[in-house]
């Protein structure tokens, strides 16, 4: 049994995304660790009681209407129903259910801050998107639809607005996101990508620390295809290392609420 097999069945057990009530509308963390100290560990205990101290009888009726609505959406492999729902801090609650259906995205740019390459992986297979081939908003909108979940790694202020902010890479994803740097962050584990891969013992190749706008120079200066292999190769230890990062990032925030 591998590794990510372990941690993903110890990981399904927890079902982090039916334990929790903060997508309700104005449930705080305090007040769903409320509802949780009452006995109601998950949706369909709430369904179930007809009375939960400190919401009103209208109000519960409304939060049954609103589980109800995502127990639906789970159903349907609806992720798009959760965004805006958790903020975003709390977005890992749903990394369990759709797991197998997320996307882990990294980018590499040139001297000037142009993207050159975008990878996007299910940790099982990687594809690769790079300028003057493949690259295009089109291909990368075709490619995303295929996840219901998508994750990064300070995508929020890197990867994506950079997509973004060059006219050809407007590209609209319409699913949920998850960055892990702040979630690494409110665990202790600060810095870059590969500062906490280290902290969190996951080894990458050592050839494979170098970097990556050399390596894009180094292409186009040569025309050699073995430094585009190599820069393709720095990009999938990113985006394979982003599943590990994710799954004990997960492990670590569902072990701190302990429902």
């Amino acid at each position: 049994m591998t590794n990510i097999t372990i941690i993903y069945n110890i990981a399904q057990k927890t079902a982090m995304i039916r334990k929790s009530f903060i997508f309700l509308e104005k449930v705080s963390s305090k007040k769903e660790k409320s509802i949780w100290k009452q006995g109601v560990k998950d949706w369909a205990d709430f369904l179930k009681c007809k009375e939960i101290k400190g919401i009103a009888i209208e109000k519960k009726s409304y939060y049954d209407r609103q589980i109800k609505e995502a127990q639906q959406a789970l159903m349907e492999d609806n992720s798009a129903y959760f965004v805006g729902k958790f903020p975003n801090k709390e977005m890992w609650r749903i990394y369990d259910y759709f797991r197998e259906e997320t996307g882990f995205l990294d980018i590499e740019i040139d001297s000037y801050g142009k993207v050159i390459l975008v990878g996007i992986s299910d940790y099982y297979n990687s594809n690769f998107f790079v300028k003057g081939a493949n690259l295009s908003k089109e291909s990368l909108e075709k490619e995303l639809l295929k996840f219901k979940l998508l994750i990064t790694f300070n995508g929020s202020s890197f990867d994506l607005p950079k997509l973004k902010k060059q006219l050809d890479f407007d590209v609209k994803i319409k699913i949920p996101h998850l960055d892990l740097k702040p979630l690494c962050v409110s665990l202790g584990f600060v810095g870059g990508l590969k500062e906490v891969e280290r902290k969190l013992n996951l080894k990458r190749p050592s050839h494979l620390y170098g970097n990556p706008v050399e390596l894009w120079k180094a292409f186009h200066a040569s025309g050699d295809r073995e430094y585009l292999d190599l820069l393709i190769d720095y990009n999938r230890e990113d985006i394979e290392n982003l599943r590990m990062i994710a799954e004990k990032v997960y492990l670590l925030k569902a072990k701190k609420i302990q429902v």
